[in-house]
């Protein structure tokens, strides 16, 4: 008897080890990475239930058994924060809160994505609307209009840009003067320092480094940056401006490779050593093909695996799946038509990668540098642009009318 429990227990260990939540944008390290692997599936996988949701491309996160979503209020001019049970898809709560009158093309609903952290969640919503949220209650802590604070302007699109909870601090970007980054005081949501002059972009920053070489790294309106982010002190730039003011991609990096990109410049690399980025990052190349919009690549080893755009003026804009050479900016293969603005690319913990494309078409793939090798398709919700989030054998996505939680194996 003892030796079958032993033996179960070694069945069941590495799935408990293998299974995490995804806490905020891009996962629990912001790289679009999971410690979950996928089997390839020969029925279409499961799905446990849905829910409807209201506007916006906000992406689903999931925390302590909760999913939670950013979503514009239906008929309102406010904006709603839910949380759902993961497992049965009940709502356990709601928090909304009024906005500014805000209209764009491409929808009006937020387009950050939240981030969970010590028992709270951050959004940040279309108008620059800071919020912090009791996740056990569902109640409002505290929120700022920081456009309004810092008498910043808003995007054409709408403030997108998902907060990065670093230590006791929550940092967006604003774009103002004076106030082009911004740290809040997690806690209070009073601020706590203010950076740079560049405008803002539609992209999310990332950390990265320890120590006294710890960083946030943006890709603002006007450069890609690394800051301190104990002061928000600037430790190097490099000028990287979007013809169209339209930079949304994540910053991304693959072993000593920092990758940017944009849709009317394309794509650069710049090398750095160590953990630590240096104070002056060196540029190792560009290549103008590699115009992400604003799905964010996804590193394995020395390669990249991103989505690029259609570099206007185009008569057909179509997303292209691309494999890209880390270290030189060299295109290996490249895969049209996954969508027409856009595909969300998430790598697995055995380095597949899951593909879920514009119209809503979920492929598993293998992170084959030669050419492109797919191993399951299924269809699996309607048209989206927001990324999934995979969590504990489940994947929950939202398209233009529900959030649906998707389930892989028995």
């Amino acid at each position: 008897m003892r030796i079958a429990i032993a033996l179960l227990s070694l069945w069941v260990f590495p799935l408990a080890v293998q299974a995490e939540e995804w806490p905020g944008w891009l996962g629990p390290r912001r790289d679009g990475s999971s410690a979950e692997k996928v089997a390839p599936w020969k029925a279409a996988p499961k799905i446990l239930w849905k829910q409807p949701v209201g506007e916006g491309h906000s992406s689903p996160i999931v925390a302590d058994g909760k999913v939670y979503l950013h979503t514009r209020a239906p008929g309102q001019q406010a904006e709603l924060i839910e949380a759902f049970d993961a497992l049965k898809g009940d709502r356990m709560w709601k928090v909304d809160y009024p906005i500014n009158n805000f209209k764009s093309p491409f929808g009006n609903g937020p387009r950050g994505t939240p981030t969970a952290a010590n028992g709270k969640l951050y959004a940040f919503g279309i108008t620059g609307v800071l919020t912090c949220i009791d996740a056990a209650e569902g109640k409002l802590s505290w929120k700022v209009d920081t456009l309004d604070e810092n008498k910043g302007k808003n995007l054409f699109f709408g403030a997108s840009c998902s907060p990065l909870i670093e230590g006791k601090l929550a940092i967006v970007n604003v774009g103002a003067k004076g106030a082009s980054i911004v740290a809040y005081d997690a806690a209070t949501g009073k601020s706590v320092w203010k950076s740079l002059d560049d405008p803002a972009s539609y992209s999310s920053p990332i950390a990265t480094g320890s120590g006294d070489g710890r960083q946030v790294i943006f890709l603002t309106g006007s450069n890609l940056v690394g800051l301190s982010p104990s002061d928000g002190k600037a430790i190097w730039k490099h000028p990287f401006r979007d013809l169209l003011s339209e930079s949304s991609t994540t910053p991304t990096i693959a072993e000593t490779i920092l990758f940017g990109s944009s849709i009317t410049i394309g794509g650069t690399g710049l090398r750095f050593s160590g953990n630590n980025m240096p104070a002056n990052v060196k540029k190792e190349w560009t290549n103008g093909d590699l115009t992400c919009y604003f799905s964010t690549p996804v590193a394995v080893g020395k390669h990249f695996f991103m989505v690029t755009g259609t570099k206007p003026p185009a008569l057909k804009t179509t997303a292209t799946l691309r494999c890209v050479e880390a270290e030189t900016g060299k295109e290996l293969w490249k895969r049209p038509d996954v969508g027409t603005y856009h595909a969300s690319l998430l790598r697995l913990a055995d380095n597949r990668l899951l593909l879920l494309e514009e119209k809503g078409h979920l492929a598993l793939i293998e992170a084959d540098t030669k050419e492109y090798r797919e191993l399951a398709r299924a269809k699996i919700c309607g048209n989206t642009w927001a990324h999934p989030a995979l969590a504990n054998g489940r994947l929950y996505v939202r398209d233009n009318k529900e959030l649906v939680c998707v389930q892989f194996g028995e």
